[in-house]
């Protein structure tokens, strides 16, 4: 027991003290020490969530791997350790890369078989735990990895946006959360925000009008105006009216952004609602999809010194939340017919068996389905939040 103690206090020790950009030759020089491992490979989750790039350094690069297909995939996909045979007596054990919930990637270890990995495969696990961590903060001081997230180029407003954003998915015991933004590589407009205490839950789904850099813009001035007003510790109504009067001080009503604003109450389920624009919610409760409707209220930076109110709204136990822009409710097939409510509710009962953080790429794949061509005209956002409570 002992020796198993300090080889893993050993792993994580080389993780912890590993230059940002060393976060891979670290755990590949540790677990060949004291797993025997033959080899080591980081797989990241790219921006659009199709395939696993490595992380490893040009020329000597490995193709992406499916998300969908791949061994990798499978373990990224069910958030379980797969054992893949990999020839007699040699297994490759793959094993997601996670963070509280927000699914980064896969570390695949080539090791010994048999009761070797059997005994060291929960050792393994929370190593790709730590790791995830570990390249969490060393992307404050290093693009190693973002750049390995990266299938293709981003467009400098899209790069802003997943600058903005809080992460692809997380959990507590009260709830999980997931979203996704497409086209990845060339969104501009709409954003997610979430932020949670002890005891409350704030989420934001916001749709800014216009393109590329200007829309981008305008979303990052509105979601930080929103994070200054929360961080103030100021109530939903009045978050929303301070972010007002920062977009409208800088364009005047000539550009606005539409925001649906929620604050939880964890213990409860109680929640506080602002509903200030486009995006809709949609609420799967007991096998039925239903639109849940708000009083419209006006969107953030139309007019000068508009005043908000919160509603209320009951989240239950066993409760799947769905929000979604404009880019995803309004999308026409190429016969025009709206994707809308109906085709809404069948995609969200035809995934209620994933998991959350699997939810918004997947509704996103059966709407490119209905648009007949591969990329939108206009951003389409999609968050699942499932509701446990306490």
């Amino acid at each position: 027991m002992l020796t198993i103690v300090n080889r893993f206090v050993a792993a994580e020790r080389a993780l912890r003290t590993a230059a940002p950009h060393e976060l891979l030759d670290a755990v590949r020089r540790v677990l060949a020490e004291q797993y025997t491992a033959e080899s080591v490979e980081l797989y990241l989750a790219d921006y659009g969530l199709r395939v696993l790039q490595p992380v490893s350094v040009p020329p000597h690069t490995l193709e992406p791997v499916s998300v969908h297909t791949s061994p990798a995939g499978r373990a990224f996909g069910a958030q379980e350790p797969f054992v893949e045979d990999v020839r007699d007596g040699v297994v490759c054990a793959h094993l997601p890369v996670t963070v509280r919930g927000d699914r980064l990637g896969v570390l695949s270890v080539t090791l010994p078989g048999g009761d070797h990995v059997q005994h060291c495969l929960g050792e393994l696990a929370e190593i790709a735990e730590v790791l995830g961590h570990e390249v969490v903060v060393a992307e404050r001081d290093t693009d190693v990895y973002l750049q390995a997230r990266r299938k293709d180029r981003l467009t400098l407003a899209a790069e802003m946006q997943w600058q903005l954003l809080p992460g692809r998915s997380c959990s507590r015991p009260e709830y999980e959360l997931g979203a996704q933004l497409e086209p990845a590589y060339a969104i501009f407009g709409d954003n997610f925000d979430w932020s949670a205490t002890a005891d409350r839950l704030m989420l934001y789904v916001t749709n800014g009008m216009g393109e590329g850099i200007e829309a981008s813009l305008l979303t990052n001035l509105a979601i930080s105006a929103l994070r200054n007003a929360r961080r103030a510790g100021l109530p939903l109504a009045d978050q929303a009216a301070l972010a007002d009067q920062a977009v409208y001080a800088r364009y005047r009503g000539r550009s606005y952004l539409s925001v649906l604003m929620f604050d939880f109450e964890l213990a409860t389920g109680r929640a506080r609602v602002v509903d200030a624009g486009s995006p809709q919610l949609l609420r799967l409760r007991d096998g039925k999809v239903e639109r849940v409707t708000f009083e419209a209220q006006l969107p953030l930076g139309m007019f000068e010194e508009t005043d908000y109110v919160a509603q209320e709204f009951q989240a239950e136990p066993g409760d799947r939340l769905v929000f979604v822009s404009d880019g995803v409710y309004a999308v026409a097939s190429p016969g025009g017919e709206v994707y809308g409510d109906a085709a809404l509710a069948r995609a969200i009962l035809s995934t209620r068996l994933l998991p959350a953080a699997e939810v918004p790429r997947a509704i996103l794949r059966e709407l490119t389905g209905h648009r007949g061509r591969p990329v939108p005209d206009d951003d389409a956002l999609v968050v699942c939040l499932d509701w446990h409570g306490r």
